[in-house]
């Protein structure tokens, strides 16, 4: 701990300390520009070289990005702390929010061509020294450019040993390899290197899934699931039929038990007139499974709430009334007029949950 906490006030002082991390040994260096100048020259790279933000608390990079998309919400939440570095582009009005908040000079040493790199360590020692040095911290690894990752002290101390201020050992890396780096920007992520993760990792760790809930998955459900499609599709600007390719999954289930029967006559009707085909739905019943593989749940009524939350305490934090405003009732056994309204009911509400998703 004494030790630790020496590293943390060496790099508060602008000094280089190595550090062990599950996948390489890196060097922690305060993201200000005299201490930067001293790391390009350790590492042997070009000034102005993109350098990693290190946080040791995971919901430190909200400091760093005022607008998170929703699959890297979910990424984050899957694999970190771990061996992954996510590179976020920001648009020039989140530059701005950034200046504010941090300082045009911080924002120099962290962001290049707007965009920041960050990566919360699963390590003990890492995140200990990350939370005691009261400065942003970057980390490349622990080598000059070109050459291997360190992955013990000893490597370190071959490589730059001469060059930093300390070394803090903690034996050999659990992964002695480099950690997966993907960017974040529209549509979606794209691998930059893989690492300990591989690309289909990161697409089964970032998937969103959208469940809608009624009785008897016939006709309020169903029309909220393909309005949703529709809504959805155009925000993230493809096609409907691509949502699940760009990582969006969109289900829908009812309370009874019934499976295979066809979305009612009037609710096809009156998803028709809004553009979308209900012809090939067939209900599903509501199962535990489904309800705990989801990310947002949606009920037509608060006794559809309480069914899922029945089936899975964990849902409450996951689960809402699609309508803010209120329940929607069941149009069955009721005029195609009444199936007209539910559907502009449902629209108006999915169009509202839609807006609110940061894509």
């Amino acid at each position: 701990m004494d030790r630790i906490k020496k590293a943390a006030e060496l790099v508060e002082a602008g000094r280089l300390v190595a550090f062990p991390t599950e996948t390489v040994y890196g060097l922690a260096c305060r993201a200000e520009p005299n201490a930067l100048a001293r790391l390009d020259r350790v590492k042997g790279r070009d000034a102005g070289k993109h350098y990693t933000l290190h946080i040791g608390q995971l919901d430190e990079y909200r400091k760093y990005l005022p607008r998170v998309p929703l699959r890297a919400e979910k990424l984050i939440r899957a694999a970190w702390p771990g061996p992954l570095t996510l590179v976020f582009e920001l648009g020039p009005t989140e530059m701005e929010v950034q200046r504010n908040r941090l300082g045009s000079e911080t924002v120099r040493a962290l962001y290049r061509d707007n965009s920041i790199g960050l990566r919360c360590p699963d390590h003990s020692t890492a995140s200990l020294l990350l939370r005691l040095a009261n400065c942003p911290v970057v980390a490349p690894s622990a080598n000059r450019a070109g050459a291997p990752p360190a992955t013990d002290a000893a490597q370190v101390l071959a490589h730059v040993g001469e060059d930093i201020d300390l070394v803090l050992d903690s034996g050999p890396c659990k992964y002695q390899k480099s950690s997966t780096v993907a960017l974040f920007g529209r549509p979606g992520f794209k691998l930059l290197r893989e690492g300990v993760y591989a690309e289909q990792d990161l697409r089964r760790m970032s998937a969103i899934t959208f469940l809608f809930v009624c009785t008897g998955n016939t006709c309020r459900s169903p029309m909220a699931e393909g309005l949703f499609r529709k809504y959805l599709a155009e925000k993230v600007g493809c096609p409907v039929d691509e949502l699940e390719a760009q990582g969006y999954k969109v289900l829908s289930a009812g309370t009874m038990e019934m499976a295979g029967v066809p979305a009612s006559v009037e609710s096809v009707r009156a998803c028709a007139v809004k553009g979308v085909d209900l012809t090939r739905h067939a209900s599903r019943a509501l199962t535990r499974a489904l309800v705990d593989a989801s990310d947002f749940i949606f009920c037509m009524t608060r006794s559809h709430c309480e069914q899922v939350v029945f089936l899975s305490a964990e849902a409450e934090r996951t689960c809402a009334l699609l309508a803010r405003d209120g329940e929607i009732p069941d149009p069955i056994g009721q005029p195609q007029e009444r199936f007209d309204r539910c559907a502009d009911l449902i629209e108006t509400a999915v169009k509202t949950r839609v807006s609110e998703l940061v894509i």
